[in-house]
Parts: structure tokens; sequence; C-alpha cells
């Protein structure tokens, strides 16, 4: 129960954070978009564009129900919030951490939202996910963390935050 799950939108900086923080605290680091990559032999777009991004959804939740962690930062993909399965097994690993960043830095740090692999419908916007995603981030998290600023700062804020 020592791990520090990363919850929070696409290009809000789960996977450079968390490498950066495994890094200080010694921990290993696992990104759960990766594992899904590895486990279906496709990545994330491919997944979507053949069975769709619910099936995406449903792989994601699998995978990170099937963690078995400790000294571990977990980068979850934007949607693991979807499954409470999969945020009730995060939960009994440890820390989940918000990383939160405005829509306008989002689209900025993404480009082009369509290529990304996110487990949304087609007709999704960048604003419309993060309408419906915040309340579930903001749920679910243990501590909220300002991703608008550089990495350097949002990793000593979450060491801060989770020393306290």
């Amino acid at each position: 129960m020592n791990c520090i799950a990363l919850i929070g939108m696409p290009a809000a900086g789960k996977s450079t954070v968390g490498v950066m923080l495994a890094k200080k605290l010694g921990y290993d680091f696992v990104d759960t978009d990766l594992l899904i990559q590895v486990r279906s032999a496709r990545t994330l777009p491919q997944i979507i564009a053949e069975d769709g991004f619910l099936a995406l959804r449903k792989i994601e939740a699998e995978v990170i129900t099937s963690l078995q962690r400790t000294q571990t930062v977990i980068a979850t993909g934007g949607s693991a919030v979807y499954a409470e399965q999969s945020m009730a097994h995060l939960r009994k690993l440890g820390r989940i951490v918000y990383l939160r960043a405005r829509t306008r830095t989002l689209q900025q740090r993404i480009g082009d939202f369509q290529s990304r692999g996110i487990a949304a419908a087609a007709d999704a916007t960048l604003e419309s996910l993060a309408i419906e995603r915040t309340p579930l981030y903001d749920g679910f998290s243990d501590l909220t963390i300002d991703a608008e600023q550089d990495t350097d700062a949002v990793v000593t804020d979450v060491l801060r935050a989770i020393s306290r």
C-alpha cells in the first residue's frame, strides 16, 4: 500500500511526472497505457479503430485491476476513472494523485487530439471530456496537484504533498 497512482486528462503529464517521481523515490514505474499496448499487441489508436473506445476502456480496467505492485508510481490513462473497480484497486495499492491542467494547456500539449488514442467517443472534444471527467478525477483523488507548472515543480509538489 505504498504506490502512487497518477490520474488526469491526456497530456496532464502523468507519464513524464511519473518517471521523474519514481526516480526521486527509488520506486518502479508503470504506465498502464504501455501495459495495454503490450497485452493487446496493438497501439491505443489501433484498438480504438478496430474495436472501439469502450473496448479500450475494458482492457484498461482489466490491466489496472490485475496490477500487483508495491513501491511503484503508476501512470494511468485518462479514462481509468470510468471504472470504479480500477479506482478501488488503485486505492488499495496506495494514494491517488490528480494532475490538473486547464483545457487550453492540454490542447497545446496534445496537438492532434484524434491521433492520440484517447478512449472517447468519436465526436468528443477535449473540452467535453474535461467537463465529463473532472468530477471523477476530483472524486477519486486523495490529492490534487497543479500540472500547469514545469515538470520539476509538479514533481516537487507531489513529493511535498505525499510526505504530509
